[in-house]
């Protein structure tokens, strides 16, 4: 565990760990729940498909394609334990791929219209 206040900046680190210096990490998805069990009810989301959802979240630059550094303000859930538990999906991509997923960013998806 990791503990942090109220409101405090959490900062994180992920790094894939690989001989081939050709790839690079992408955060599309992280995920909070007040249990480590359970990512669908009672979730919050900070980041989906590379977008922010949390009006705290910022992404760092790192000087190596292989790591993504974020932050955050540590919250808790109301009427749960103090605990808060992360979830968070990475994509691994070819560096100078243009077409990859890692290039693409944010990605907002529309919503389909109701037909009659």
């Amino acid at each position: 565990p990791y503990y942090v206040s109220i409101n405090q900046y959490l900062y994180l680190e992920a790094s894939l760990h690989s001989s081939d210096p050709l790839l690079e990490l992408f955060l599309d998805t992280c995920v909070a729940s007040p249990t480590r069990n359970n990512f669908t009810a009672r979730s919050y989301t900070i980041v989906k498909n590379g977008c922010a959802k949390d009006p705290t979240y910022a992404k760092y630059s790192s000087p190596h394609r292989h790591t993504v550094r974020f932050r955050f303000n540590a919250f808790q859930f109301i009427r749960s334990n103090p605990e808060v538990y992360l979830q968070c999906e990475l994509v691994v991509c070819r560096a100078f791929d243009y077409s990859s997923r890692c290039r693409q960013g944010c990605v907002e998806r529309s919503k389909r219209e109701a037909s009659s």
